[in-house]
């Protein structure tokens, strides 16, 4: 095992730093949990970018800004008398613990899977956990995350197709009910089964082991690079693209794809 004994001195220096900056920086000093969040937001997704771009120095660099907001919140926690960061860390050890009964129980899973549904099971029997299973899943998550954990969870306790290539049954059912509503010129139900297709095609990813914000950023990416370059070359021509055609911008689009090859 690792030395960790030799990580406690810088643990302790950001401690300490942030002992002096609450009491001697007015911009410090002034924070709460409320105004913290916006900010802990903020970096969580920075975090994602630079994870995106498998950049490890930004990834370093943006680790430390969310240890910061979380040595921050139990600082403040520790001015109300609520807890202090020695209590997160003990609650999250002793739930990592709890959690993982195949390493330091006698409970047997061989496979990620069986860890994942022994998972679930045992944050719905935790005495201040999830009541139902679902429960769990934040509101405030983003549309197309929350989807996932919610199949997540729901197959974890074996709600689930038998076979994964079942769901492209499910999407075919969906892409025609969507394709019926917008024939009946429906907006509402047209809305809703554009999320019913969208989450089944979410769904799918999942059996096939994609995550599927990554998926998406990725195209999110590929797209950006590929107009950024249609559009410097139109620039560089002296052009506009409100004046072009589409087939004139499909041309250079297509040697965009060819050019940058993603």
């Amino acid at each position: 095992m690792m030395d960790n004994k030799k990580h406690l001195p810088a643990f302790e220096r950001l401690l300490d730093i942030l002992d002096e900056l609450r009491e001697k920086c007015p911009w410090d000093r002034e924070q709460t949990i409320d105004s913290l969040r916006t900010l802990s937001i903020e970096e969580t997704y920075e975090l994602s970018d630079a994870v995106v771009r498998g950049d490890f120095n930004d990834i370093k660099k943006e680790l430390g800004d969310l240890l910061l907001h979380i040595v921050f919140y139990a600082k403040i926690a520790r001015e109300q008398e609520k807890f202090d960061i020695s209590d997160v860390i003990n609650a999250l050890c002793d739930k990592l613990i709890y959690r993982h009964p195949h390493v330091f129980g006698e409970v047997k899973a061989d496979t990620s899977d069986e860890v994942t549904k022994n998972w679930e099971q045992l944050k719905i029997k935790e005495k201040d956990g999830n009541k139902t299973v679902l429960s769990g899943v934040p509101v405030s998550l983003p549309a197309l995350i929350k989807a996932e954990r919610i199949q997540d969870k729901a197959a974890a306790v074996g709600f689930d197709w038998e076979q994964k290539e079942q769901v492209w049954d499910k999407f075919e059912e969906e892409k025609q009910e969507l394709l019926h509503e917008i024939n009946e010129m429906d907006k509402d139900k047209t809305e809703a089964e554009f999320g019913d297709l969208l989450f089944s095609i979410v769904n799918a990813a999942r059996l096939y082991g994609v995550n599927p914000e990554t998926a998406l950023e990725r195209t999110n990416r590929k797209f950006i690079d590929r107009f950024t370059y249609l559009e410097n070359k139109t620039i560089r021509q002296g052009r506009s693209l409100k004046s072009m055609t589409l087939d004139e911008m499909n041309e250079i689009w297509e040697e965009a794809k060819f050019s940058l090859r993603n």
